[in-house]
């Protein structure tokens, strides 16, 4: 008899890969470059050269059986090594060898960061808006992913809802900064008083409280700020990390775990990891993608496209009325919606070609998400279309 869980899930598809499956098939009635299509977060500008370099040199000059072979279940050894010193370096940590996991992508490394603090019955508590593959990475697992309503004047942490749910139960934080969908870097004073809060909870409960950080977007941020890296604030701390937007290496499916050294049993966090993959068959990301990306790890794409972007269109959707909060980081803006219902403005945006993402899903109902990591020139020629739309079916000019 074939899994119930999974065949009901089949009735719930993701809607981004449907909006996305569907502006595929409109491309290719109508031509793509006339469907503004803001489903998907892929990303839009190419691979650095040297990490093209690096990966022609392993092939051309490294023996083949070390370079297609298997590597060790928690990662390549000197890869890890160099992963610990990059942070090391950028973020002034203490992490060393022992402290990561080499994973595929930010997903893999989420799915062993989860079952590393949690057990079955846990509630691992994330916040509005969030991206809503974090059910099934959360719920598969055994654990329960309970969600904090948005604070949608700044998609900052709306600490008094998540004060009301925090209880014994609690075994992790999920937390995503920047953030998919919002575009929002969460504050120093944020994260400092997150930290504080979970710091009393642990002594009141009397058992860890984990922070996982989901980190893709890490790199991309603008107007010449940073990101604060979480575990600088909070000892408890799992970094789960990828390289497929910083690098654009998205089908490469590289990332990694990194334990805060100050965490608990940090020694045996990456140890656990290899146990974890064991049940999941999720292990041994690709040899080759490993030791190239050490190759450039401190290297990134050149992402100033997406500031460009983010400004164009925040510009003309201020102009046009929506309320919107200018994106910190990340490839996607998060406009609340000109009617009640998001996903009914959607619809009538397809009818002009515009592929937008209602942000149900995303637990923020009344809000859509653009992901603007697409080719300028086309940012440009959808925001007629876009001042099109609005005037003809809300009457906005």
């Amino acid at each position: 008899m074939i899994n119930e869980t999974y065949k009901a899930m089949l009735q719930g598809k993701s809607v981004i890969r449907e909006l996305s499956e569907y502006a595929t098939a409109r491309g290719a009635e109508i031509g793509y470059e006339n469907v503004f299509d803001y489903s998907l977060g892929n990303p839009s500008v190419p691979c650095t050269q040297d990490y093209t370099d690096a990966v022609i040199k392993l092939h051309r000059e490294e023996n083949p059986m070390a370079l297609h072979g298997y590597s060790p279940s928690l990662g390549n050894t000197k890869v890890r090594g160099i992963v610990a010193d990059s942070l090391n370096r950028r973020f002034g940590m203490n992490y060393e060898t022992k402290h990561i996991f080499m994973a595929s992508g930010a997903a893999g490394a989420l799915a062993h960061a989860i079952r590393c603090v949690t057990k079955p019955g846990d509630e691992i508590i994330t916040f509005a808006p969030l991206f809503p593959e974090y059910f099934p990475y959360v719920n598969t697992s055994g654990a329960v992913l309970k969600v904090v309503p948005a604070d949608t004047k700044a998609f900052q942490i709306n600490f008094e809802e998540f004060e009301k749910m925090l209880n014994p139960n609690v075994a992790a934080i999920l937390v995503n900064s920047p953030n998919n969908p919002s575009g929002t870097v969460y504050s120093e004073e944020t994260l400092t008083r997150l930290a504080d809060i979970l710091c009393a909870k642990q002594k009141e409960y009397g058992h860890d409280i984990f922070i996982i950080s989901d980190e893709p977007y890490r790199e991309i941020v603008f107007d010449g700020k940073t990101c604060p890296y979480l575990s600088k604030f909070y000892d408890n701390t799992l970094s789960c990390y990828s390289f497929s937007k910083s690098l654009s290496l998205p089908g490469e499916r590289i990332g990694y775990v990194a334990a805060n050294p100050a965490c608990t049993d940090a020694d045996l966090i990456a140890l656990m990891c290899g146990q974890i993959s064991r049940g999941i068959g999720h292990n041994c990301p690709s040899s080759t993608v490993q030791q190239a990306v050490a190759e450039v790890i401190d290297e990134t794409s050149d992402m100033s496209v997406y500031e460009t972007n983010r400004n164009l269109l925040y510009d003309a959707l201020t102009r046009l009325g929506f309320e919107v909060v200018k994106p910190q980081g990340t490839f996607y803006i998060f406009p609340k919606a000109l009617e009640e219902d998001a996903k009914v403005f959607c619809m009538k945006a397809k009818k002009y070609d515009l592929i937008l993402v209602p942000a149900d899903g995303f637990c923020c109902p009344g809000y859509f998400r653009m992901a603007y990591c697409i080719d300028t020139e086309k940012v440009k020629r959808s925001i007629p279309v876009l001042e099109k739309f609005v005037k003809e079916e809300y009457g906005n000019s």
